[in-house]
């Protein structure tokens, strides 16, 4: 079993240690700080801020702004709204986005393996662009194992961009990474990530080195 086990983790890390090799792709770097406020035994508010690093990780171009509610719908299902706020740069010009969203978010467990399918649907609402709504889908898959008193687990997932002006797929995220339990309340997540995303009929990549904490209460 300790065999298996090293050959899956193996195999995740082979994944990101590929790309980073690739010298046309941009690297950047992503931080993201969530909190999570139980109101119920079936309700959350959730709040999160994402920073992020172009250019070889020396160019901050990026940062979001998220508040949403979280229902537990039953064991297998979670449904949520939220409003994201955002600001790019873009031509040195920070410019503005507003995104509602719908989550509904499927979860099972086979055999200890976790999987979750995310489903978002948002309207893009975007300073001096037109604006659309788009479809993405994540499917995340958590090994069964836990490792040390932080129950370090390894994870898997892929996540499909869809424009549903022109229901044609625009981006893919590819995700492996591992995720810890500091203490009872917070937890870190360090991953790599694999992005291919369409403009103007070609495709252009960047990798990504992100952190992610999340701190209950």
């Amino acid at each position: 079993m300790k065999i298996l086990q090293g050959v899956v983790l193996l195999c995740v890390l082979f994944q990101a240690t590929v790309a980073w090799c690739w010298d046309d792709a941009d690297f950047q770097f992503w931080h993201t700080q969530q909190q999570e406020f139980k109101l119920d035994s079936n309700s959350r508010l959730t709040l999160e801020e994402e920073f992020r690093w172009g250019d070889d990780a020396s160019d901050f171009y990026y940062h979001h702004y998220d508040v949403g509610y979280l229902y537990g719908a039953g064991k297998h299902l979670d449904v949520g709204l939220a409003f994201r706020k955002i600001f790019e740069e873009k031509k040195r010009v920070f410019k503005e986005e507003n995104r509602p969203e719908l989550n509904l978010i499927v979860k099972t467990e086979i055999a200890g393996w976790k999987i979750e399918d995310r489903n978002r649907f948002e309207q893009r609402f975007i300073e001096s662009a037109k604006d659309y709504g788009r479809y993405r889908n994540k499917l995340t898959l958590k090994l069964p194992w836990k490792w040390t008193r932080f129950e370090i687990q390894p994870y898997v997932a892929d996540e499909v961009f869809v424009d549903l002006d022109k229901t044609n797929l625009s981006r893919n995220r590819l995700y492996s990474g591992i995720q810890a339990a500091v203490t009872r309340s917070i937890k870190a997540e360090a991953y790599y990530l694999r992005q291919a995303s369409k403009s103007a009929g070609s495709w252009s990549d960047l990798n990504v080195l992100g952190l992610r904490c999340k701190v209950s209460f």
